[in-house]
């Protein structure tokens, strides 16, 4: 059969009332790909052919072919037409190994199992090509992000900042990237800024680059005490507040709102900028109001999408309190990383603007549920502190084990964690963290946490071998 008699067999089945007919055609097209009625290499009805058969005039069916490039599904030959495109598959995923191997040291959204939507995912990035063009990969722009990416950011924090505006917005090289630049910005060598007492291991590195002292501020098992803040602010009279109030890294503990209120305040009378470090703020259903929803004029707010939307395109949006912050952080973005990658932030962009963002937050948020559950089945639940909504459990070790020979032993079995020491600015408890999204699916979590509960159960020395 030739590759013309081959293309009479598809004629698409459309409404003209039900919407637009470029884009009827266009979900037909991809029905019939996913259901394996059009392959691979099989070539599509020219233009006008189609236009004549359907009774729509050709710019429609132009439309709706351009349309299916965008989503990956087709590609054009010239000189030959338009084909069934090879599309993308995802290489084969690895049986978990019996031992229950992970790196649970590695904090990652959990890995959902939607194949729609992944391909939805990889559609978006595709779709670059026809609406950007080389101008996304061979030009420069501005260190605080293209107009179009701060728009989609101040979008993206719409629903946590309400009336951000793209002006107030910079598009970040990763979270890591923003606390430098903010923190540069905010202090000079040899000033103090404070911290809860464990902290991310991020702010210890920036702290370290820039000859900063840290103080810490103690926590009880509601976060950060403001009383114990305010003892620093009187002994320490630091520059800045670094938090990080909504599903804490390690603790997983949520600052309440009536402490976030009473925190700001004592930052403002003894004028303390204030670092938010909102890394897991998109997922809880009904957050706690951030801090720089409630003092917008002091709180620098960092949205990372490592957690929440993919670690792989190393995007922060970073919210400022007013125009001269961000002309200043511009600044220092260009003067340490350039700008954050064009082609990423493109990426986020598509996605936040067609909806696919919110789906895949959607699904990590199932799959953390999933996760969750495993771990309150198979940990003790005196020792596990955990937010449902946050896929990281901080483990409190029985008397008998040191986090150092807990952790030390784990690893013999193939299991990484993360001791309590990476976070500590004063002395580390006896503690670990478990990065739930790590392991590859639930059976191999299951597996791995299995064996971190029998080593539990145990005491060091009747699991000690030594000759």
């Amino acid at each position: 059969m030739s590759d013309d008699q081959a293309t009479s067999f598809w004629t698409p089945s459309v409404s003209k009332t039900a919407g637009p007919v470029y884009l009827a055609i266009a979900d037909a097209l991809q029905a019939d790909i996913r259901a394996g009625r059009l392959v691979t290499g099989t070539r599509l009805p020219a233009q006008r052919a189609l236009a004549e058969a359907l009774g729509i005039d050709f710019t429609t069916v132009t439309r709706a072919y351009a349309e299916a490039r965008r989503r990956g599904l087709v590609e054009g030959r010239v000189g030959q037409g338009t084909y069934v495109s090879q599309g993308r598959t995802a290489p084969p995923r690895q049986k978990p190994l019996p031992s229950g191997l992970v790196d649970m040291s590695m904090n990652l959204p959990p890995r959902f199992d939607d194949q729609v939507l992944t391909a939805r995912m990889w559609q978006g990035i595709s779709g670059l090509e026809t609406t950007d063009g080389l101008d996304l990969l061979l030009r420069y722009q501005q260190p605080g992000g293209a107009a179009r990416d701060r728009e989609a950011g101040a979008g993206w924090l719409a629903n946590r900042l309400p009336g951000i505006g793209p002006e107030r917005v910079l598009v970040c090289p990763g979270a890591q990237g923003a606390l430098l630049a903010v923190t540069g910005m905010l202090t000079a060598p040899g000033d103090t800024i404070c911290a809860e007492a464990l902290a991310y291991p991020g702010l210890l590195s920036v702290a370290a680059h820039l000859r900063l002292s840290i103080a810490a501020i103690e926590t009880d098992d509601k976060g950060l005490i403001p009383e114990a803040f305010e003892q620093v602010c009187i002994s320490r009279r630091p520059k800045a507040l670094y938090c990080n109030p909504t599903i804490n890294n390690p603790t997983t503990i949520t600052l309440p709102l009536a402490r976030r209120k009473a925190l700001l305040d004592t930052a403002a009378r003894y004028d303390v900028a204030v670092i938010e470090d909102d890394a897991y703020g998109a997922l809880p259903v009904q957050p706690v109001a951030p801090l720089a929803a409630l003092a917008p004029e002091r709180v620098y707010h960092i949205a990372g999408l490592a957690k929440c939307l993919s670690p792989a395109l190393r995007i922060a949006y970073l919210a400022v309190p007013d125009l001269r912050a961000a002309t200043r952080l511009a600044g220092i973005i260009r003067a340490t990383s350039a700008m954050a990658s064009p082609l990423s932030a493109a990426i986020a962009s598509r996605w936040i603007e067609d909806g696919t963002a919110e789906a895949v937050l959607a699904a990590i948020r199932r799959e953390t549920k999933l996760r969750q559950a495993i771990a309150a089945e198979l940990l003790p639940a005196a020792n596990l502190l955990v937010d449902p909504e946050g896929f990281h459990a901080w483990l409190r070790l029985p008397f008998a084990w040191s986090r150092g020979e807990f952790t030390a032993r784990l690893r013999s079995a193939g299991i990484g964690v993360v001791a309590s020491d990476a976070f500590a600015l004063g002395p580390a408890p006896e503690a670990v963290r478990l990065g739930l999204g790590a392991a590859e699916d639930c059976e191999h979590l299951r597996q791995s946490l299995g064996i971190v509960a029998d080593l539990l159960a145990e005491t060091p020395a009747a699991s000690a071998i030594v000759i």
